[in-house]
């Protein structure tokens, strides 16, 4: 195989709670994680590649995660978004470098990045970059991994790699890397909004007061709704504790929730630590009708329609 093109997803969380912050500075959390059909697009080249880019970065790494002596190939990245990294800081790149130095894959390898997802947003963009490299590099050297010792080289990029690799419906506990397969979500319309501001995670984590009235989302309950198969249900019980601390911060997040509800969304919530927020739809007209309601308040600076998807790997 010489090139293959694969599909990057994001993931909205249908529930987020904290529940405690660890002595390494971690937090423990509860979430439902849920992919959803708006991607990056990955189209990775095996061998030597005689074009270059503006955007593109090669490099010869040493074998530091491999066998003693081992030097991987050349890996290059190209994107269509200038600002984005194209080095060792892009975790596609770092996916390329786990597998290649492990594995001593002496061909040179070209990714080439269409990113579509927004970035910094709480959707899981770069974490899904990097599962869709180490998905493509296995099939591509024949390399024999399960998706199960994927998903443990993943944890090492990022806790929200190893979902990523799964794909689908699924519990996250620990750090979020400790994921339970759920039965899959009523497929429904999503209204996918990201606005103006930017919002750094570790600012919100540093924020959140855990005591005191906080109110925690029921995590089981919306499991169980899942299981139903109740999106009214799911809807309603909905929830995630960093909202607490992005929408006093960030009033426009409250402001396009807000207007998702008026325009017919079931629920309407922001993902991860933000700014991105999701609304669920019953059927196609209204969100549609919502889509463009949106576009036109112009209250976000990326908005899409798109749907629930359920497919794992």
């Amino acid at each position: 195989m010489r090139e293959i093109s694969v599909k990057a997803l994001a993931k909205i969380n249908l529930g987020l709670d904290v529940v405690r912050k660890r002595e390494d500075g971690y937090h423990e959390v509860r979430m439902v994680m849920q992919t959803i059909h708006l991607f990056d697009r990955l189209i990775i080249t095996r061998g030597p590649s005689g074009r270059t880019s503006t955007h593109s970065y090669g490099i010869r790494s040493g074998g530091s995660a491999g066998k003693a002596g081992c030097r991987a190939g050349r890996i290059t990245i190209s994107t269509n978004l200038s600002f984005l990294p194209v080095n060792e800081n892009n975790l596609a790149y770092r996916a390329a470098r786990l597998l290649m130095e492990e594995f001593q894959i002496a061909d040179a390898v070209d990714i080439k990045l269409y990113k579509h997802i927004p970035v910094a947003a709480g959707l899981a963009g770069g974490s899904s970059d990097a599962a869709a490299v180490l998905y493509a590099l296995n099939r591509m050297f024949d390399l024999g991994l399960t998706r199960k010792e994927l998903m443990k080289r993943g944890v090492t990029l990022g806790a929200d790699v190893p979902y990523c690799v799964m794909r689908g419906t699924a519990l996250a506990e620990g750090i979020g890397e400790k994921l339970t397969p759920l039965p899959p979500m009523v497929r429904c319309p999503v209204l996918i909004a990201k606005p103006q501001v930017n919002v750094s995670t570790r600012f919100v984590y540093e924020n959140l007061k855990l005591g005191g009235a906080l109110k925690h989302p029921d995590i089981d309950q919306l499991v169980a709704d899942i299981q139903a198969k109740d999106l009214m249900a799911i809807a309603s019980d909905m929830g995630n504790v960093l909202e607490t601390v992005t929408v006093p911060n960030y009033p426009v997040i409250a402001q396009i929730k807000d207007h998702m509800l008026e325009h017919g969304a079931v629920n309407a919530m922001m993902s991860g630590s933000g700014p991105t927020v999701f609304g669920l739809f019953a059927d196609e007209d209204t969100a549609a009708a919502a889509y463009e309601a949106l576009r036109e308040a112009g209250l976000g600076r990326q908005v899409y329609l798109t749907s629930i998807y359920n497919t794992s790997r």
